[in-house]
């Protein structure tokens, strides 16, 4: 990932950002990407920069995802993602994350993937009679107005039985709260800023029950996973 760089005043992500997923989705090759890279520098790189640094204050130093992809262990060897993404991380290693691509602007937050001790601790809080309900109340309301993500196992995991009333939560690797907003009238002006943040702070309620009860991983992070 690179690091974000100074960026001027964010005004929106104007159509031809996500137009520009939408051809690179139909036609991802190095030529298509030579022949366009203008588009991407002004109408996706630049904007996301823009945003990021107006989000700093508040959440953190972003950081963009690079726009090629790793293909060394892939059967796709097709060279660039489809979308642009950026991401920093809370004190309580709540991840806040945002993208744009073919499909509009998505905003999430909350632990993506869990290493190895933070997954311990996660199982354990959520079986646990007291912490277990209460993040179990703060998914479902949550539920109402986000999708709940994160990957999660097909059964119970070792340890826990199949029918355990808090088994959906269980079999979580990683737990999330995003929205999908489309392609929005709003998205090629400011609005988006305020969209962003109100969508990260509507989730606090999860993150801070994941910084009290799981937290930062302690492993080196070569052990992790």
């Amino acid at each position: 990932m690179a690091r974000a760089p100074e960026a001027d005043r964010f005004t929106g992500f104007p159509p031809e950002a996500v137009d520009f997923f939408r051809r690179l989705a139909a036609d991802n090759t190095k030529r298509f990407w030579d022949e366009h890279r203008s588009t991407y520098d002004t109408a996706v790189k630049g904007p996301m920069l823009a945003l990021t640094a107006e989000l700093t204050d508040e959440f953190g130093t972003f950081h963009l995802f690079r726009p090629h992809r790793d293909v060394r262990f892939s059967k796709d060897k097709s060279p660039y993602k489809t979308h642009q993404g950026a991401v920093t991380e809370g004190e309580g290693a709540e991840a806040f994350y945002l993208h744009i691509g073919p499909d509009g602007l998505w905003v999430g937050t909350g632990y993506h993937h869990m290493a190895r001790d933070q997954l311990a601790r996660f199982r354990a809080a959520v079986a646990d009679d007291e912490t277990g309900p209460e993040v179990e109340g703060v998914v479902a309301d949550l539920a109402r107005r986000y999708e709940i993500g994160g990957e999660a196992l097909a059964t119970a995991p070792r340890g826990y039985p199949r029918d355990h009333p808090r088994i959906r939560l269980l079999r979580h690797k990683g737990v999330t709260a995003g929205r999908d907003f489309g392609t929005p009238s709003w998205l090629d002006s400011r609005r988006v800023v305020s969209q962003v943040a109100q969508t990260w702070r509507g989730a606090a309620a999860l993150n801070g029950w994941l910084a009290r009860n799981v937290g930062p991983s302690e492993e080196p992070p070569d052990e992790r996973y």
